[in-house]
Order: structure tokens, then C-alpha cells, then sequence
């Protein structure tokens, strides 16, 4: 049978009405690769805790700059990484929270 047009977007969660507290320390953390991001920032409208944002524009010497994870802030939903990978540049890895901790020496609450 073959695909439908849109069947590629089936992945795309839908933007939050809301903002959503961390409860617990998630299970998963969301890490930008900001050598691949392009700076499109469409990451940012779906992640339900806000805690995505730019690069400082004063740190990269290019016309948008990265964004980057509060990494205290990310619940760990895996939203952000479903759109950059459907709608961008697949910049957006999603690593189990204790080996993060292991390989930047951020603990996470």
C-alpha cells in the first residue's frame, strides 16, 4: 500500500497547551548537537517544560545561532527530538539520564 502524503508528520506530537513541571528526574535527557542544529528554533514551541532557548547570539559568528536544552528543565518527553528529526535537521539526541550524567558531570535533579 503505498504512504499518503502526510504519513511522514504522523511522529509530530502537538504543540502543548500548556506548560508542564518536572516531577521526577526523567528517565531520558535531550542534548542539541549544535554543529548539526541550523538554528530553526522549531524545537521550541513543542517542548511542553520550555526549557529549550538559543545560543547567546554573542557566542556563535553566524546569522542564527544554535539552541541549546536547560537540562534541568527537560522532562524528558522526547518531543523536541520527534520534531527536529520530522520537520529540521535531526539535530536533537536523546540520552538515558545516568549515562549524561556520566559523560558531561551534570548531575540532574
Amino acid at each position: 500500500m503505498p504512504k499518503k502524503p502526510y504519513d511522514h508528520y504522523k511522529s509530530v506530537p502537538e504543540l502543548p497547551g500548556k506548560k508542564v513541571a518536572k516531577k521526577r528526574k526523567p528517565k531520558f535527557i535531550a542534548v542539541v548537537d549544535e554543529d548539526n542544529c541550523s538554528g530553526c528554533q522549531t524545537c521550541i514551541s513543542f517542548c511542553p517544560s520550555f526549557c529549550i532557548a538559543p545560543v547567546a547570539k554573542d557566542q556563535y559568528h553566524i546569522p542564527r545561532s544554535p539552541v541549546q536544552v536547560r537540562f534541568n528543565g527537560c522532562i524528558g518527553c522526547r518531543a523536541c527530538a520527534r520534531v527536529c528529526n520530522k520537520l529540521a535537521w535531526n539535530a536533537i539526541r536523546i540520552m538515558p539520564t545516568t549515562v549524561f550524567e556520566e559523560f558531561y558531570h551534570i548531575k540532574i535533579d
